[in-house]
């Protein structure tokens, strides 16, 4: 192949490169040593392009964005290379003053968690005005009206009352617009987005896409977009970069990289997507698992840094530089074997990503039995005057729920935020105190345990959380916190202790020297490793996931469903599975209840809901998501907007207001959940 490193990832375009990256170095000086996280990465951005970065976590994406905004922490960062040129100026080495100047203005950034973003001391419009304030001479007034304008732009409903409203008060979804109007505030000609649409469900993921593309078309605004989604790429990027240890191994457009990859590890993270049937994936099969784990940022490398995780490696793999070089139009690769290895994702199982073995099916599991019975379960919460804006009043979050999860199974719960999901998962598990109903837990109602018995109802029942970074400890080290349950429940003394962490550790991922280690020291997606190794610690029967795998890379993400899904057999474990992912829940689930405004509105197997949905709302929960295929989008769209607020139901069904069904019995009368066919149940008076 040829050897020449081609300086630039150059899109084929008339103008000159809006941004220009060449050769960017980070290293960080730290007690272990020298760290290389980024290293010699090069690209170009055009005006209105799409540009989309993928990899794993700790591959450098975050990194080497931080690093052209001059946002990288000095010291103990140290930023190189030859320049980053933004409309044909250098920012490389320009004083902290000048930077200020053009991030926000120039080149704003969409971060990947609102709520460590957003500062909780300021409503939402006086946060919005600052940033207008620091770059553009408008008086206070000018600025909080243009920050309401703002707001509407990206599409919040009553944009006057949310600018009065601090983050808590709004929903994940709500809080990703915000950071896109605060993004938007300045009209800049580049919007780097990382991870924009991470932790949200399909309805809401698809709205932010959607906005991203229209004020992109609509401003000829260029967007970097840092995603571990390979079905956002597919939807919405023109290119595609792949960063593997730091550095650049693929480059491409959409169409080329999905179609044929030239780089085997971009082919093993397309492999390891979680596909629905629709869309080529296989129900029951494992997937895709990626050995191995990414290289050390401390270390020196010659050769390819995925070869120890490559089937395909040969001796020059190992001792030669690897280039990134033309292997076809507009398309690169840092691999050897580039030009001769067919990586096309239609062809046969690559032997170079391993796919894991199913865990046989245990002799003596025991007969089907409701591990799990949730009988008419109501929770109703009080809002408090001044904090959600409706005056003093109560609401269910929970509205009687019944359903049952037999011994061994996986059910999925799904819907949009603010269905109640999360609450019902607290609820089963006694976090949340119910108004109404029973949980029964091996026979055993929750509610009715006594203080001494609930300790031993923890041992084998746990939860893992949605958001790793308020669900861990800060002041405890990484070995600590997975340690702590099994310390509580007396198991093990402290060698066996010590060697069940360094296994956890092994099993979700992680490197088991990382344990003295605080959780802020590990990305979102290492910290959701951690989260999955504390509750899996002490074995437990039962367990609530909520969300467990949405802020995981797919190659990760992949290891954890193969995981439980072998625990699950191993142990015969009982999930209720949280999810936004339909592929996942395709994926990992046998059951699949659908959850709107605190009702199940259908539930039933995997195939018979995810095949052949049978109420609307799960219709429209398919349609969002996006397509794996570039260039065949689907339609984005659930009628009438956001979801009702649970204060303010409407009447009747409560889904009819975005609802094309809708007709006069669906306002007056609430449907019920009845059986339609066999496996299936469905809340809807036209099913």
């Amino acid at each position: 192949m040829p050897d020449a490193e081609a300086p630039l990832l150059r899109a084929e375009a008339a103008d000159a490169p809006l941004l220009a990256v060449e050769d960017l170095h980070v290293r960080f000086r730290t007690d272990e040593g020298m760290a290389y996280p980024v290293r010699g990465v090069s690209f170009e951005v055009n005006p209105g392009e799409m540009l989309a970065i993928v990899g794993e976590s700790g591959s450098g994406k975050s990194l080497t964005a931080l690093a052209v905004l001059g946002l990288v922490p000095r010291p103990p960062g140290l930023v190189e290379g030859t320049a980053i040129r933004y409309a044909g100026r250098d920012l490389l080495g320009q004083p902290a003053a000048a930077l200020r100047q053009i991030r926000g203005r120039e080149i704003a950034m969409i971060f990947q968690e609102p709520m460590t973003s957003l500062n909780p001391m300021m409503t939402i419009g006086a946060q919005i005005a600052e940033a207008i304030l620091l770059h553009e001479p408008a008086a206070a007034e000018a600025a909080h009206r243009r920050a309401v304008e703002l707001l509407e732009r990206v599409r919040i409903p009553d944009p006057a009352r949310v600018a009065k409203r601090y983050p808590f008060q709004l929903s994940g979804g709500m809080r990703q617009r915000v950071m896109i109007a605060m993004a938007l505030s300045c009209s800049p000609r580049i919007i780097i987005a990382d991870e924009p649409t991470t932790a949200l469900d399909v309805t809401t993921q698809a709205q932010i896409l959607d906005l991203l593309r229209e004020l992109r078309h609509e401003l000829d605004m260029a967007v970097v977009l840092i995603t571990h989604d390979l079905g956002v790429v597919a939807e919405t990027a023109d290119r595609v970069l792949v960063m593997y240890g730091g550095e650049i191994v693929e480059a491409a457009s959409v169409d080329a990289l999905f179609s044929r990859p030239r780089m085997p590890y971009t082919a093993a993270l397309l492999r390891a997507v979680p596909l629905l049937v629709r869309d080529g994936g296989t129900r029951g099969q494992p997937l895709a698992n990626i050995t191995g784990s990414v290289p050390s940022v401390f270390l020196g490398r010659r050769g390819c840094g995925f070869a120890p995780r490559c089937a395909y490696v040969q001796a020059e793999c190992v001792s030669d530089e690897q280039t990134l070089a033309v292997v076809d139009v507009g398309h690169r690769a840092r691999c050897e074997r580039a030009t001769e290895l067919d990586l096309s994702v239609a062809t046969t199982a690559d032997p170079a990503l391993a796919p894991a073995s199913a865990a046989p099916a245990r002799d003596d599991a025991p007969p089907p039995a409701a591990a799990v019975a949730v009988r008419e379960l109501t929770v109703e919460f009080e809002a408090v005057k001044g904090v959600l804006g409706f005056g003093r009043r109560s609401f269910k979050a929970v509205a009687d729920v019944d359903f049952q999860i037999t011994r061994g199974e996986v059910l999925a719960l799904v819907g949009e935020s603010g269905s109640g999901k999360t609450t019902l998962g607290r609820t089963i598990l006694r976090l949340v105190e119910p108004t109404s109903g029973e949980v029964i837990i091996d026979g055993r109602d929750v509610r009715r345990l006594a203080p001494a018995e609930v300790r031993d109802f923890r041992r084998h029942a746990q939860m893992i959380f949605q958001d790793p970074a308020s669900s861990l400890n800060g002041r405890m080290t990484v070995g600590e916190i997975v340690e702590e349950p099994l310390v509580i429940h007396g198991i093990g003394d402290r060698s066996a202790r010590r060697a069940r962490v360094d296994e956890l550790l092994g099993l979700v991922g992680l490197d088991p020297n990382l344990v003295q280690r605080q959780p802020h020291e590990f990305s979102g997606g290492q910290r959701q490793r951690i989260g999955i190794a504390r509750a899996l610690a002490v074995e437990p029967a039962f367990i609530v996931a909520d969300e467990p795998v949405s802020a995981l890379d797919v190659s990760v993400q992949a290891q954890i469903l193969n995981l439980l899904k072998d625990l699950r057999e191993r142990l015969g474990l009982t999930i209720l599975f949280i999810a936004h992912d339909l592929g996942v829940v395709d994926y990992i689930a046998d059951r699949v209840a659908v959850m709107y405004l605190g009702r199940i509105v259908e539930v039933g197997t995997v195939d018979a809901v995810l095949d052949q949905p049978g109420h609307p709302y799960t219709e429209a929960l398919l349609a969002a998501v996006p397509s794996p295929r570039p260039r065949q989008r689907r339609l984005h769209h659930v009628g009438g907007g956001e979801i009702p607020s649970p204060l303010a139901p409407p009447s009747g069904c409560a889904f009819r207001l975005r609802c094309a069904l809708a007709t006069a019995v669906c306002s007056g009368e609430r449907p019920l959940l009845r059986r339609v066919a066999s496996g299936r149940l469905v809340a809807c008076h036209h099913k």
